[in-house]
């Protein structure tokens, strides 16, 4: 890779990183759900009207939607809300490599091999001293949220493996029109409409700039240039960027939040990175190994899930 494009990768990493800290800020200004749904809507306009007509089915927008946009981020925000920290948050969501290389396996009949299955291991085991580490003196539920929402996002990636959008931006943007009605139903439903109105009303120059990070910095920027590089380089050479998040997420949380890594978080760090790094590179040596036999380069979007289970968000990205 260039150089120029090997900072634009780092940069985005550290964007999808540092989201995570934005998002629990945000958190202080608006319920979960509704600051979610406040997301998807910016990312979704004015850029819905810019990128095109969708290129996949409807049933993949909405699939997608649904289960990344309303599960995956309400489940996510939630349990940053009930005290998941940050920078613990943006480790866990990388178990997602694990769930969609298990949930590939068991819907679409794609077999792990041995590599991956190790890294499997290897990463499930980081989560482990991750659930001691917070069960220690952390909320564990927030902690379950925020697995289930990682297992949400593995289920969203292989939706998108099957449609194989073949523009992951306009994919993207096309997704986020889909969650925000539904959030908003569910916010009015159990956050109350008193104290939604409540956190519109208090809206101020600080909850803009949030709003705008988390939809166009991290979405529409973020999977903008993510698709950039996968349409100029194999996903073998820009998927292990995706490493970075969880670095730039924990790094960020306690420089910004004072949020304390302990040594064994560090570990469970180690562990988790390690095993999605064994996890995510095996798919895409088989991914390209495959295109090679068959003679034809797989679409970005497929090759982008082959490389890392999705682009995190963050998304969305995510995220």
């Amino acid at each position: 890779m260039r150089p120029l494009h090997i900072a634009l990768a780092a940069l985005v990493a550290a964007v999808w990183g540092v989201n995570f800290v934005v998002i629990e800020v945000g958190l202080a200004h608006f319920p979960p759900l509704l600051f979610s749904a406040l997301r998807f809507l910016a990312a979704a306009l004015p850029a819905v009207f810019f990128v095109g007509r969708p290129k996949v089915a409807w049933k993949w927008i909405v699939g997608v939607g649904l289960v990344l946009g309303v599960a995956k981020f309400g489940l996510l925000f939630i349990g940053m809300d009930r005290g998941m920290p940050a920078g613990l948050s943006s480790l866990v969501l990388q178990v997602q490599a694990v769930f969609t290389a298990l949930f590939a396996a068991l819907t679409l009949g794609e077999r792990p091999g041995r590599v991956r299955v190790l890294g499997m291991g290897v990463a499930l085991a980081g989560i482990g001293v991750a659930a001691i580490d917070e069960g220690a003196d952390g909320p564990v539920l927030a902690f379950v949220l925020v697995l289930v929402a990682a297992a949400c996002w593995g289920v969203s990636n292989v939706l998108t493996r099957k449609a194989s959008p073949p523009d992951s931006l306009n994919f993207m943007v096309w997704v986020s029109t889909v969650p925000v009605l539904p959030l908003l139903g569910l916010s009015l439903l159990f956050e109350g409409w008193d104290r939604d109105a409540e956190a519109l009303a208090a809206l101020d120059w600080s909850g803009v700039g949030i709003i705008v990070y988390v939809a166009w910095i991290t979405t529409v920027f973020g999977f903008g240039a993510w698709g950039f590089l996968l349409r100029h380089y194999p996903a073998s050479s820009v998927a292990p960027f995706t490493l970075l998040v969880p670095v730039f997420g924990m790094s960020s949380a306690a420089l910004l939040l004072g949020e304390s890594v302990s040594p064994l978080r560090w570990c469970a760090a180690a562990l988790l990175v390690g095993g999605v790094a064994l996890t995510s590179l095996a798919g895409v040596r088989r991914g390209n190994e495959r295109d090679a036999r068959s003679g034809a380069a797989a679409p970005e979007s497929a090759r982008a899930m082959a490389g890392a289970g999705a682009a995190p968000d963050a998304g969305e990205t995510r995220r």
